[in-house]
């Protein structure tokens, strides 16, 4: 009874001051999981943004399923650098692919429309589930696959990335083959679990439980992290710094095998849908350290010539496949170490880590609407033009 009057009184307080921790995600069959429709809520682990899910799940504006005429249709496929929970809508790369392709000479008289279709955590296996049953429904003429290779490369290998709850891609005969064992896992099971999330949903005493655990989880990976700078002979408490080494282990090559099999995959089916397709290789926060002594250290730690063996790698398959691509990484450097700027972090976690902030947002989605519009000049879709 005391139990039950304390619980009442607090979530009243809480109430009272404002607090409260919702979730975004709920449990899907296709993904593992997913936006919910609708939700809406401040979020402020990392940043600050108030955040309004459409009635698709996106994170985003309405947009309906029939393309306009006169519009030039971006799909934005991405994990949480895409989705921004950490900055406010019109700051994030998609608002401003928008604002600047206004100014596209080959785009003049369109309106621009980029559809942000990210979630925080999304592997390239999830993103080209996405592509072929949410995404094509919108009819782009711009499929974006926007590539995190700190973490996406491992998140195709469910040895590296260890989620359960998800759909992977795995190579059967030389053929890519989706597994989706993830449903009869306990995880997702509990995640389908209809009062679990409504509980949370109206609770804010258990929302700040879940803040907390967050919370915790964060500070023990940071600890880890900080033990990884003295002592590199283990490896396993920085698993994504093992992205800047050639073929660290099996393991990881396996990973970017499937993971570039999954990109000309994506390829393929969005040229059959007679649309174009462009990857983005975002910048990761070490690559991009406005202090040069910040980077060389972590490349003398690593014994690596430098820290950008991912793009490389992704560059040597764009060139292989004729794949059209932008690279983020040496640009952004640049960028930050010439004006001394962070372009990844927030005062309110840590600046030089993390998302892209607003500054990060801004330039990414120039350079971005650079290349869109270099790519737009070559040739104007029969369609297009009929719809004009």
């Amino acid at each position: 009874m005391g139990c039950g009057i304390a619980f009442v009184l607090v979530e009243i307080g809480l109430s009272l001051f404002g607090i409260s921790y919702p979730s975004f995600f709920i449990a899907d069959d296709l993904t593992g999981y997913a936006h919910k429709p609708g939700a809406e809520g401040l979020y402020s682990n990392e940043g600050e943004a108030y955040i309004r899910i459409n009635s698709m799940g996106l994170r985003d504006r309405e947009h309906t399923l029939e393309k306009p005429l006169g519009t030039f249709r971006i799909a934005l496929l991405g994990d949480s650098y895409t989705e921004a929970m950490q900055v406010p809508t019109e700051q994030i790369y998609a608002a401003r692919l928008e604002h600047e392709l206004s100014d596209c000479p080959s785009l003049a008289g369109r309106q621009v429309e980029a559809i942000n279709f990210g979630v925080s955590g999304f592997s390239t296996a999830q993103e080209l589930l996405v592509l072929r049953h949410n995404a094509s429904l919108y009819d782009p003429d711009l499929v974006l696959l926007a590539l995190y290779t700190e973490n996406d490369i491992r998140g195709n290998l469910r040895a590296l990335y260890g989620k359960n709850n998800i759909p992977y891609f795995i190579m059967n005969e030389g053929r890519l083959v989706l597994d989706n064992s993830f449903h009869h896992t306990t995880e997702f099971r509990l995640q389908q679990f209809p009062l679990s999330a409504e509980a949370f949903e109206v609770s804010r005493v258990l929302q700040v439980f879940r803040h907390a655990k967050y919370k915790l989880k964060s500070f023990l990976e940071e600890m880890a992290q900080q033990q990884q700078m003295k002592d590199w002979e283990d490896p396993a408490l920085r698993l994504d710094l093992l992205v800047y080494l050639d073929q660290p282990d099996p393991s990881w090559e396996h990973a970017w095998k499937i993971t570039e099999r999954l990109i000309v995959q994506m390829k393929r089916e969005v040229d059959e849908g007679g649309r174009r397709f462009l990857v983005v290789s975002l910048s990761n926060p070490n690559q991009v350290h406005p202090d040069v002594q910040h980077r060389q250290a972590l490349v003398r730690q690593l014994g690596v010539p430098d820290l950008l063996y991912p793009d490389r790698r992704i560059q040597a398959l764009a060139k292989r496949e004729n794949i059209e691509l932008l690279s983020l990484a040496e640009p952004l450097a640049t960028y930050a170490e010439q004006h001394g700027v962070f372009l990844h972090g927030f005062q309110n976690s840590e600046l030089g880590k993390g998302h892209w902030n607003a500054a990060g947002h801004r330039l990414a989605g120039k350079l971005m609407s650079e290349r869109i519009c270099v790519m737009v000049e070559s040739t104007v879709p029969a369609k297009d033009i009929q719809a004009e």
